[in-house]
C-alpha cells in the first residue's frame, strides 16, 4: 500500500523556521518524483518545490525559492521541505505528493493536475 505521511508542521513567529517530513512507504523515490504544495483558506493550491531523484531534478516556485529547501533521505525513503524566514502568509496547510511525472514543474504549477497519491497534510501557520 502506497502512503505519505507528513509531519513537522506547527506554529511559528515571522522569521521562523520548521522542517516538514513526507514519508513515504510502498514505493520508492526511483520511480515517483515528490512535491510539495500548500493551500491557505480560500486560496487555490500552490505548487511550491519538487524533487526527482532519477534526474536530480530540484525546483522552486518564486514564491518560496531561497527560503525553502527540499531534500531526500534515501535510507529512511523520506522528503524533507525546510522552511526559514518564514512569513504569515506562508500560513497554509502543506501536502506532499508523488507522481512519476511531477518532475516537471508545469504540474506542480497546474491547478487541474492531481497526483497519484497525496499525505495527509499538515498545518503550518505563521504570526506576526
Amino acid at each position: 500500500e502506497v502512503q505519505l505521511v507528513e509531519s513537522g508542521g506547527g506554529s511559528v513567529q515571522a522569521g521562523g523556521s520548521l522542517r516538514l517530513s513526507c514519508a513515504a512507504s510502498g514505493f520508492t523515490f526511483d520511480d515517483y518524483a515528490i512535491g510539495w504544495f500548500r493551500r491557505a483558506p480560500g486560496k487555490e493550491r500552490e505548487g511550491l518545490s519538487l524533487i526527482s531523484k532519477n534526474d536530480g531534478k530540484i525546483y522552486y516556485a518564486d514564491s518560496v525559492k531561497g527560503r525553502f529547501t527540499i531534500s531526500i533521505d534515501n535510507a529512511k525513503n523520506t522528503v524533507y521541505l525546510q522552511m526559514n524566514s518564514l512569513k504569515p502568509k506562508d500560513t497554509a496547510v502543506y501536502s506532499c505528493a508523488a507522481d512519476p511525472l511531477l518532475f516537471n514543474e508545469k504540474l506542480l504549477h497546474d491547478p487541474e493536475y492531481e497526483p497519484d497519491y497525496w499525505g495527509q497534510g499538515t498545518q503550518v501557520t505563521v504570526s506576526a
